[in-house]
């Protein structure tokens, strides 16, 4: 039987949406959010919003009888307790930070086995969210976030204690880190988490200066805490000694991520910092930071704080650049019901390299963030590769439902896709996110193909069993939805795209029976797109689905067989995921190979006001 801890590469590393668990968990899910609200409420607090879930909590908002926001950081208590004494640590290390961008702390209790992190709320939208509503962030923007949290780095670096000279790392800096208030242009970093003292200063020297500290100190092991991996430095990665040169490559990775509207650094060898219409000095300045070459890393960062008073004082043209162009199509329509998208990917075993990662490497690390990214999701994969699987998780976190299919040949990229966005107002940043994904397909050089399902996790269907002897059993009036199109295509305008015509893929572990896979067929000959996924746990079965007749006439037929569907999913057995895809090819868009994107940079009338 099929481990059931190999299923999890099939999920890009968020947290699943509540949507997906089972009964069983979603409840307890409920019940504990439920709790919490109670317990804020006695507090005497209104308000009251989860604002945030991790690998080791979950974050509420609430708004005291005096009208101050507070956050406040619940500690998952199923953790060990030394997971757990993190929200402790991280109340001390942020409780030595006093900066007006650093939203403070208030307290930390314990209740029983639960540890609370009080603290003040930054005001504002974390930049993750804004760069998904705005796309590639304006230049002004970014040049505004890249010198207030340089001034917060410069505090952190030459941070003293009575002892002398203490320098803080904070360890996670990216987007949805930093909250961004419209209103007063003005950062707030958040989620201390990963910070640490530095074990070296900026010039790699060790911070313990005095003989019996240094003596007394760890220096040859890493204190540091591994932090977003989409995010990081090689050298946080890797296990260096901490040192504030982390905090400039978390900032580096989150200016080019929101520059390029991307939501990892990976592809920055690809679309590097001088494609993306930065003022030169700016760009030069992001390259070096993001280099492979320690040498260029710590120069960048000499010059970044060398000059910010140029960053600050850049003036700028009142016109704003051209908006970029679709590269492939999207169809944006309101809809009232709401949408969570979950993206799944097949086929990724073909983007992974021989070279595998040496695994004493790694046994530092004990992260359950590392453990998803790694373990289960990209281990092996080359920069490109990450940055493409990358991009194409960030698709999931718009209201989109369709699917994606890539083609890698030697003459270029063939691309078919369906792309159903539910928001008109997010459509420029959506086709700006899939101008990356082509982008950095394009720079793949392999034959081999990528699929990608965008499905909504509420239309997912459920169907629980006590022991694993049994059947699954459906529910009684349990049915697979479908939409029809605004008008019938009667005829298939060129062949369709399915799972049936490229053979058994090798990422799909569960075999369906043969009756199941007949009705699919015979669905596959009716004219429509969409997808059916199925995902059997042990005691679980999820049918993630999302279809749109395109010829009407079938509409009887094509309800009937998914009606089939459902009377032969007790004949389903074993572990593991199976999916199919219909997609048309008339939207084929060809791409020829290209390296890396073309150079561009801020319009020339960029100068340093006087």
């Amino acid at each position: 039987m099929q481990n059931q801890s190999d299923l999890k590469h099939f999920y890009i590393p968020e947290e699943q949406s509540i949507y997906l668990l089972s009964h069983a968990d979603a409840k307890k899910l409920k019940d504990w959010f439920a709790l919490c609200t109670k317990q804020l409420q006695r507090l005497g607090y209104k308000n009251i919003e989860m604002i945030g879930k991790g690998a080791f909590g979950f974050a509420f908002a609430g708004t005291n009888n005096r009208g101050e926001e507070h956050v406040f950081k619940f500690s998952r208590i199923n953790l060990p307790q030394h997971v757990q004494d993190r929200l402790e640590e991280e109340a001390f290390m942020l409780g030595q930070v006093q900066h007006p961008h650093v939203p403070p702390l208030i307290q930390f209790q314990q209740i029983k086995r639960q540890s609370i992190l009080v603290m003040h709320r930054a005001q504002g939208e974390d930049l993750e969210k804004v760069s998904l509503r705005l796309g590639p962030l304006p230049v002004g923007m970014l040049l505004k976030i890249a010198v207030q949290l340089a001034d917060v780095l410069i505090a952190l670096r030459t941070n003293k204690t009575v002892k002398g000279l203490k320098p803080i790392v904070h360890g996670d800096i990216k987007p949805s880190n930093v909250v961004w208030d419209a209103a007063t242009e003005t950062v707030g970093l958040i989620d201390w988490g990963s910070s640490v003292h530095a074990q070296l200063d900026e010039y790699g020297q060790h911070v313990n200066q005095n003989v019996m500290d240094l003596m007394s100190a760890d220096i040859q092991h890493t204190n540091s805490r591994l932090g977003d991996v989409y995010f990081i430095g090689d050298d946080q990665l890797n296990g260096a000694l901490s040192s504030p040169r982390f905090d400039e490559q978390g900032l580096a990775s989150t200016l080019y991520a929101l520059a390029s509207g991307q939501s990892a650094r990976f592809g920055r060898h690809v679309i590097p910092p001088s494609a993306l219409g930065l003022p030169r000095v700016f760009a030069d300045i992001l390259t070096g930071l993001l280099s492979d070459d320690d040498k260029q890393r710590r120069a960048a960062g000499d010059a970044f704080f060398k000059h910010i008073y140029l960053l600050k004082n850049i003036k700028l043209a009142t016109t704003p650049p051209p908006t970029m162009a679709a590269l492939i199509p999207s169809w944006a329509t309101r809809r009232e019901k709401e949408i969570e998208t979950v993206v799944y990917s097949s086929r990724k075993s073909y983007l992974r390299q021989q070279a595998e990662i040496d695994e004493d490497d790694l046994k530092y690390i004990n992260d359950a963030q590392f453990e998803r990214y790694y373990k289960n999701y990209m281990q092996g994969m080359g920069e490109t590769e990450k940055a493409f699987i990358a991009a194409v998780s960030r698709l999931g976190k718009y209201p989109v439902v369709g699917g994606l299919v890539v083609r890698w040949q030697p003459e270029g990229v063939f691309i078919d896709s369906s792309l159903n966005l539910f928001d008109p107002e997010l459509k420029y940043s959506f086709d700006m996110s899939v101008n990356v994904v082509v982008t950095l397909a394009r720079a793949i050089h392999r034959d081999g193909i990528f699929k990608s399902c965008m499905f909504n996790a509420k239309d997912t269907l459920h169907i629980e069993r006590d022991d694993e002897a049994q059947a699954f059993q459906p529910s009684a009036g349990m049915r697979i939805p479908f939409e029809k199109s605004k008008l019938s295509v009667f005829e298939d305008e060129g062949r369709m795209h399915s799972y049936f015509e490229d053979g058994e893929d090798p990422d799909e572990l569960l075999k369906l029976p043969e009756p199941l896979l007949d009705i699919i067929a015979q669905l596959n000959k009716i004219h429509h797109t969409g997808c059916i996924i199925f995902e059997a746990l042990p005691k679980h079965l999820k049918i993630h689905n999302y279809y749109k007749l395109l010829d009407h006439r079938e509409e009887q037929r094509f309800s009937e067989l998914l009606e089939r569907v459902i009377e032969l999913i007790p004949t389903i057995e074993g572990i593991g995921i199976s999916g199919f895809m219909k997609l048309p090819y008339k939207d084929t868009r060809f791409f020829e190979h290209r390296a890396k994107a073309k150079t561009h940079y801020y319009p020339n009338q960029t100068r340093a006001s006087e």
